[in-house]
């Protein structure tokens, strides 16, 4: 198996010959050997970037600040992928801190900048007043790939470094049916009573206020209204579940407002509740409960031997959190199929052996 030092070097040279994909596969499996190295997770988040995927580079480029605070590389790798999904006022911290670490680095004030502009033209889009985006919204037109990054800055002193804290930063997602679109904000622990939701006509707020941290806000501009009374949310254990009602039934190809976007209409749906009626000697099939006959039995689907066992697994897996999958991928990997742990306090320090079942000899194959 090869080392630690032998996999970050060929992730060097696959990022060198624009290989990203092979890049990021080599980091993941120098982390999963070392997974306290910061610059490791810094260095990934760069290929991520390469490969927009900006969401992964941010949760790469938080993990490097949350082990090593002084790094400056990390802040200009979160904040380039944040400013690539039009976070600005997130992307503009992020640099600012880096900044702050490394004042020589003309980059970061070119980043400030570029932030800058971009805030001004939200901020000017904005018709409602009681709904101007405070600090850390997000919104607007799509902007450039970032530009390359050159050499690792150096290392900077630890009294500077804390004045630059790492700022709590939330990952979201959405998906969308005809009749609303479902954002999920990945809050893991969250008490309920420090979640605020808010809807307006074309703007979703959403506010999160941890004690001892700074509040985190997400306010996109939506990609097309809602009616705000028919809109709810929840909050569970690991995430905050919103779902918005929309007032026409078209396709968002974004969750937020973007210049230029191109509104695709579904065919003739009209709005409210009633469902639309087509002429045909068939009657017309309700999805909506079709698939939740087909999920319940998937759930209640009987299996025997391996099946179920596999089958059991993959639920754990589907329903874990990052650190739990991180354990049972690292765990399974590293003791050659033996070992499944979901508890990454015991397994991320340290390498996991292989237990061979009795009567059964554990060999390790070579490469």
């Amino acid at each position: 198996m090869a080392s630690a030092s032998d996999l970050v070097t060929q992730a060097k040279e696959a990022f060198i010959d624009d290989h990203f994909e092979k890049a990021v596969d080599l980091y993941s499996q120098a982390i999963a050997l070392n997974p306290n190295n910061p610059d490791l997770f810094s260095d990934r988040a760069q290929a991520n970037i390469k490969l927009h995927n900006f969401t992964e580079a941010v949760s790469d480029a938080n993990k490097a600040i949350e082990l090593d605070a002084s790094i400056p590389k990390a802040y200009l790798r979160k904040g380039t992928a944040c400013f690539n999904l039009e976070e600005y006022y997130t992307a503009k911290t992020a640099f600012e801190a880096g900044a702050a670490l490394a004042p020589e680095d003309a980059r970061f004030s070119e980043w400030i900048q570029k932030c800058d502009k971009c805030i001004a033209e939200e901020e000017g889009e904005l018709v409602t007043p009681s709904l101007k985006a405070p600090r850390r919204a997000t919104l607007t037109e799509i902007v450039d790939e970032a530009p390359k990054e050159s050499d690792q800055v150096n290392t900077i002193s630890s009294e500077v470094a804390t004045t630059a804290p790492a700022k709590p930063k939330y990952r979201h997602e959405y998906y969308q049916k005809p009749e609303e679109v479902v954002v999920t904000v990945f809050a893991k622990g969250v008490p309920a009573d420090r979640v605020s939701v808010n809807f307006g006509e074309q703007i979703l707020s959403v506010t999160i206020e941890v004690p001892g941290e700074e509040p985190y806000v997400f306010q996109p501009r939506l990609f097309g209204k809602i009616v705000p009374a028919n809109c709810k949310y929840v909050v569970l254990s690991t995430k905050i579940e919103i779902r918005l009602a929309k007032v026409e039934h078209i396709h968002w190809t974004s969750l937020e407002f973007v210049k230029d976007n191109v509104v695709v209409r579904s065919s003739n749906v009209p709005s409210g509740t009633q469902r639309p009626s087509y002429p045909s000697s068939k009657p017309t099939k309700d999805w909506d409960k079709l698939e939740a006959l087909v999920k319940k039995e998937e759930k209640d689907e009987k299996l025997d031997g391996d099946a179920a066992l596999n089958k059991f697994f993959r639920d754990i897996y589907s329903d874990a959190d990052e650190d739990t999958r991180r354990a049972m991928s690292k765990s399974f990997v590293e003791s050659n199929g033996t070992v499944l742990s979901t508890n990454w306090k015991e397994v991320g320090s340290k390498e996991v052996e292989g237990t061979a079942p009795e009567g059964m000899e554990l060999r390790k194959w070579e490469y």
